[in-house]
């Protein structure tokens, strides 16, 4: 279980190497994406919160980068946040996740993007309940769930 010493660690020294990667161009991403996702996963935008597709979605299954199809997280780790955004406790595997400090807007935060293919998805906080205290705040266009079976 990854715990916030786990994330700063990752983030400060080096991210777990995944199984495989996936590089495009900016220019094949934008062929490849919808624009909404496209904003999202390559240009670090943030949708409205509350009114996405899995804010309030707790069916059984698993939810994987929009971008690459990576298995990022299960549904048994998502819980009701109240952030607007879908929020989980965990990443699927710990090299699932990329991690990185995060200082726009004014903030400091730390950014999680897929660690295949560099798809921004969100960010992580140190809040969440226990027993990890993670809470992986991440934006529904860069998900897409994949129903359980």
């Amino acid at each position: 279980m990854l715990r916030w010493i786990d994330v700063l660690t990752f983030a400060r020294y080096s991210n777990p190497e995944p199984a495989r990667r996936v590089e495009l161009s900016e220019a094949e991403w934008a062929r490849q994406l919808p624009p909404a996702r496209f904003r999202v996963l390559r240009q670090k935008g943030t949708e409205p919160p509350y009114r996405n597709a899995y804010c309030r979605c707790y069916e059984p299954g698993l939810y994987a980068c929009a971008g690459c199809g990576s298995r990022l997280f299960g549904s048994a780790t998502k819980y009701h946040a109240i952030s607007g955004w879908p929020s989980f406790t965990q990443p699927r595997t710990p090299s699932a996740i990329k991690y990185a400090f995060d200082d726009s807007l004014g903030m400091q935060r730390m950014e999680a993007s897929c660690n295949v293919c560099d798809a921004h998805l969100g960010h992580v906080f140190p809040d969440g309940p226990a027993p990890s205290g993670l809470r992986y705040c991440i934006n529904s266009a860069s998900l897409v769930r994949i129903p359980a079976g």
